[in-house]
This record gives structure tokens, C-alpha cells and sequence, in this order.
């Protein structure tokens, strides 16, 4: 079975009742979490990543390419950062913010045998701690369960090269609980309208409950 490369780094199996999205191993035979290793290629689990949830709910046009510096805010273990090494290869390089150390350590053993993972442990909420640390990125991806993820987005874009893309994944009860997760989205959509282009505003559910994605380029 070969998949279809439905962009950059990204192929797609479609079934009868399903699509599996797949990127290609840069490390063969490795897996880094429970994915399904299919030949040289690692399915990217929907449950598992907001990035692969985007896919599957039609976010497409995503300007992610062989050789970009990726700036990736709240890593975790690094699932969605390993499909990110894989599409951006080699000649490519992640910058991965996690501030839990536990987490972090999972992140530092993926980055021992991937070497286009550079671990951070820093608050995103503070990018001045690692402003030295990194480059200008080609994209930046937040995924940050925290009440201000709009704010801290916004920082993080001073290292966004001009034209360039970023996501942003929201989750809506960490933001307030009290309110329909549509009016904190249409909030949203006004703090970025006035800093970025939107390109795409996708909501995640079911895959993600009262989770939405953001694509933005930086003018």
C-alpha cells in the first residue's frame, strides 16, 4: 500500500468509511507512540493529534515543507512533533516549548534519535527565556491548555518569518467555562483578524470536544 501525498510530507489512504493519514518514518522502523507502522510510513493518529484532527476535519493549504524551522509551543511527549520531524526531514529543524519536565523527558529521549528535534523546557508564556535559543521559524503550531493561549500565540509570532503560517489549536473550557465555546471562538477570531490573516477557522469536534483550529499567516 502506497498513499497518496495530499501535500508536503503528508499522505492520505482513503477507505470506505475512513481516511488514515500517514507521514513518512525519517527514522525506519521506529515508532514513537502506539502508531501503526505501515512500510516506511507512520499513520498519524486523529485521536491522538490536533494537527492530524485539522486534516481530518478538512484544514488544508497548511504551508508545512521539507527543510522549515518549526516553532512548536506545548511539545508534550512529542506525538505530533515526531510527524513534524518526519514532514519537515533533515535538512529541517523543530524548536519544541514544553514547560512540564515530566513530559519533557519523553520529548529529550524522541529528540536522542530524531536530530531535527530540538527540546526547550520554557514557558511559552515568557519566549524572552528563549529568545537566544532559537531561529526565525518558517511555522509555529501552539497546542497550550491555558486561559491566556491567545496571548501567548501572539508573543511567539515575533519569531514568524513575514508570509508565513501558524496554527493555533483552542481549547475553549480552559479559557471559560461559563461561556458556548462558539462565543469564545467569534472572540477569538477578532484579537487574530486584527494582528494576522485567518485562512482557515475549523472546529474539532467530535474528534476534539470544544476544541478549534486557527490557520493565520503573519503579514
Amino acid at each position: 500500500m502506497i498513499p497518496k501525498q495530499i501535500q508536503s510530507g503528508i499522505y492520505l489512504e482513503q477507505k470506505k468509511n475512513r481516511s488514515n493519514y500517514y507521514t513518512k518514518n525519517l527514522i525506519p522502523n521506529q515508532q514513537v507512540y502506539d502508531e501503526k507502522l505501515v512500510g516506511e510510513y507512520r499513520q498519524w493518529s486523529i485521536k491522538k493529534s490536533k494537527f492530524a484532527a485539522a486534516l481530518a476535519k478538512g484544514v488544508s493549504n497548511i504551508k508545512l515543507n521539507k527543510g522549515d524551522v518549526v516553532l512548536y509551543l506545548g511539545a508534550s511527549t512529542g506525538t505530533t512533533v515526531s510527524h513534524i520531524s518526519d514532514i519537515v526531514e533533515k535538512s529541517g529543524m523543530i524548536f519544541a516549548v514544553e514547560l512540564s519536565f515530566r513530559m519533557a523527558q519523553k520529548l529529550i529521549f524522541l529528540a536522542e534519535t530524531r536530530p531535527n528535534i530540538a527540546p526547550i523546557l520554557a514557558d511559552a508564556n515568557h519566549p524572552e527565556s528563549y529568545h537566544n535559543l532559537i531561529c526565525e521559524a518558517d511555522f509555529v503550531f501552539q497546542d497550550i491548555a491555558q486561559k491566556n493561549q491567545v496571548e501567548i500565540f501572539l508573543k511567539n509570532l515575533q519569531f514568524l518569518k513575514p508570509g508565513k503560517q501558524a496554527m493555533l489549536c483552542i481549547k475553549a473550557k480552559s479559557i471559560d467555562i461559563t461561556k458556548q465555546p462558539k462565543q469564545i471562538y467569534s472572540t477569538i477570531r477578532d484579537q487574530l483578524q486584527k494582528k494576522v490573516k485567518i485562512i482557515t477557522e475549523k472546529r474539532l469536534d467530535p474528534l476534539e470536544l470544544d476544541h478549534c483550529v486557527f490557520l493565520v499567516q503573519k503579514h
